[in-house]
């Protein structure tokens, strides 16, 4: 039912009046004129299943950090606050965590906390450099805060778990508890349906405040992320601590008739307000020196400080119930799949949800499954072979299938073959061969987001020199098209095939190998007849196939664009480059490392807290593990032969 509301004041006027003679701590928004009346705003947070702060038990933190965690600025966190035991695997692990790169690091307000002592101020909106929190978002008049509360919530901690920028929808929990515009939520409700369901992105099922029918996309399943557990947290010492430890919070917060006016600083009720109605939104952080909470609502970003409020502790029974926090998210496919190309990609397995699955040949061109644990020590295990004819390790990518793993290789005879890992039964099948007949390249292989499900693209090298384009409709019948060829004196492709940002649904992008050995950058612009066209040429005396991902470094938000990140073997050792796409688009050779290197097979950007992981082929024909941290690239494992 809809909430029934008074307001105190007759305009703004009588707002800002009554502020200026109280000596009030925050101010009306600039936007306002002194005759407007006060703007009223969807709320819809109803107190049902709410726990009374004082009733709720204390939170264990102890136990609950006995299991570790993806993120090692957090991890280094518990081990300065004695919350977790120092293991030496565990130190060395978190020596160097990833560094956010100047040209994207911003001023933060207040230091962290010295080791072992209490953080007197959290915001996670800017935290080690790292932006955490999405964008603010607009309910539309419509009782849905409980829906946007919990959907900021699910993509602050897929972030924080995760190092990767998400966007849920809104309109999937709000219609998929079967809600319309006036009704009242709650959060048990909608993460009782995400426990259940998970959560899709917008393009699955978008936001929209119309009373409509709940039907999502055919591939729902596979573009979910996924919840472990919720926890009630009363005190509000152990609220602080899980913000500063683990991360924001869901409250509840009556709203008074004021509030629709605030435009910054801590707000405190007025006397002469009225109660308007209950209201969820995220709390990103607190302030011990202005004693406030840092709230992110979901009115807009005109709203308050760009959509942002600081309110005063114990103010408007934003203490008198428990708040919300959240664990053990696990990302969906989509979420990931610029994060990863060649061999390697990071899988929602394992208890911390990022297993490493890899695909290798084997000597007498099998191909064998290799997976690594998500937790320490790491270890690296052999799962079952298939197929007889790969001529070189597989470009392997997970789908919105069920979350699926998808590989192509080219076969002995020069063709693409697609092979696929079923969730439901745990097996490879082959998917058969397509492409031309003169197949001379490691393809690139993603799953873009034409059509639902959206349709597979490939690109590889044929024996002409060019580059050939393949896709195929992921509905009945599933068939391969040709999409053409271009490029001439191409020596070599890829893992590098992206999507990126650009264009009406995101530019396909690839890098390839020319051959007097440069590499160039081609990208099919979508908006004038799905073109492609060369954007730069770059390095020289490249004579190995190279893989390109486009990472999180310089993704200020999850609207932005990542930097491109690509490596490849040059003599024995691996070059990286990396392209500022949100600055000058330059290419940029940063360093080389490694030793006795014959090709990069494998890229990723995974849940290790920004890190860069590389796999590569040795010239004893093993491969080997490497990784970035802020300190720089390191040798890891030897995994097997290949």
């Amino acid at each position: 039912m809809e909430e029934v509301r008074m307001n105190a004041f007759k305009n703004i006027g009588e707002l800002r009046k009554e502020l200026r003679e109280t000596r009030g701590s925050w101010q009306v928004s600039s936007h306002f004129n002194d005759d407007d009346v006060l703007p009223e705003y969807g709320l819809g947070g109803s107190t049902e299943g709410l726990v009374l702060a004082k009733k709720a038990p204390r939170v264990d933190f102890k136990k609950l950090f006995k299991k570790p965690i993806n993120n090692p600025f957090l991890m280094k966190r518990w081990l300065d606050l004695e919350l977790t035991k120092p293991t030496k695997k565990l130190k060395k692990l978190l020596k160097h965590p990833s560094e956010a790169p100047a040209d994207f690091t911003k001023p933060k307000e207040a230091p962290e906390p010295p080791p072992g002592g209490a953080a007197t101020r959290v915001d996670w909106r800017l935290r080690w450099g790292w932006a955490w929190i999405t964008t603010i978002r607009d309910q539309q008049g419509c009782n849905s805060c409980w829906a946007f509360a919990s959907t900021a919530l699910m993509e602050a901690m897929t972030r924080i778990e995760h190092s990767v920028w998400t966007t849920r929808s809104e309109g999937d929990v709000h219609k998929g508890v079967g809600k319309v515009c006036a009704d009242l939520g709650n959060l048990d409700e909608v993460f009782s349906f995400i426990s259940s369901n998970g959560q899709c992105d917008p393009d699955c099922f978008p936001w929209t405040a119309a009373d409509i029918t709940y039907t999502p996309c055919a591939d729902r399943n596979g573009r979910t992320v996924k919840i472990g557990t919720t926890t009630w947290i009363g005190s509000i010492n152990d609220q602080k601590t899980w913000i500063d430890t683990v991360g924001p919070i869901a409250t509840w917060f009556m709203v008074a008739s004021d509030f629709g006016g605030y435009g910054g600083g801590i707000y405190r009720r007025t006397a002469s307000a009225t109660d308007a109605g209950g209201h969820f939104m995220l709390v990103v952080g607190y302030d011990d020196n202005q004693g406030c909470w840092i709230v992110k609502n979901s009115w807009g970003d005109g709203w308050g400080e760009n959509g942002y409020c600081r309110i005063a502790y114990g103010e408007s029974d934003i203490d008198l119930y428990s708040k919300l926090g959240l664990r053990g998210t696990n990302p969906d496919p989509l979420t990931k799949r610029r994060l990863h190309n060649g061999n390697l990609i990071e899988s929602g397995n394992g208890a911390l949800h990022r297993n490493f699955e890899m695909l290798a040949t084997t000597s007498n061109t099998k191909v064998r499954h290799w997976w690594r644990e998500g937790t320490p020590p790491f270890p690296w295990s052999k799962a079952k072979k298939f197929g007889k004819d790969a001529a070189h390790c597989p470009t392997l990518t997970a789908t919105t299938y069920n979350r699926n793993f998808e590989a192509v290789y080219m076969t002995t005879s020069n063709r693409l073959r697609h092979w696929w890992y079923g969730q439901h039964d745990h097996k490879w099948h082959n998917g058969g061969k397509f492409g031309p007949g003169d197949v001379a390249g490691i393809p690139g292989f993603i799953q873009g987001n034409y059509g639902s499900p959206a349709n597979f693209e490939v690109v590889v090298r044929t024996c002409d020199g060019r580059l050939n384009h393949w896709w195929r409709q992921n509905g009945p019948p599933w068939r391969w098209h040709d999409g053409g060829r271009f490029g001439t004196n191409i020596a070599l492709s890829g893992a590098t095939l992206v999507q990126g940002r650009e264009g009406p649904n995101g530019n396909l992008e690839v890098v390839c190998v020319l051959a007097d050995g440069q590499m160039q950058h081609w990208w099919r612009d979508d908006a004038h007849g799905f073109i492609w066209k060369v954007r730069d040429t770059f390095g020289s005396c490249i004579t190995t196939p190279l893989v390109m991902i486009e990472g999180q470094y310089g993704a200020e938000d999850e609207t932005s664009m990542g930097n491109y990140e690509l490596c490849v073997a040059v003599g024995g050792k691996v070059q990286h480059w990396w392209r500022f796409n949100s600055g000058d688009r330059r290419w940029r050779n940063s360093t080389t490392f490694g030793r006795n290197v014959k090709q990069v097979v494998g890229l990723v950007q995974g849940s290790f807290g920004f890190n860069l992981e590389v796999v590569v082929l040795r010239w004893d024909q093993k491969l080997q593990h490497y990784w970035r941290d802020g300190a720089g690239w390191h040798e890891g494992a030897i995994i097997g032969s290949a």
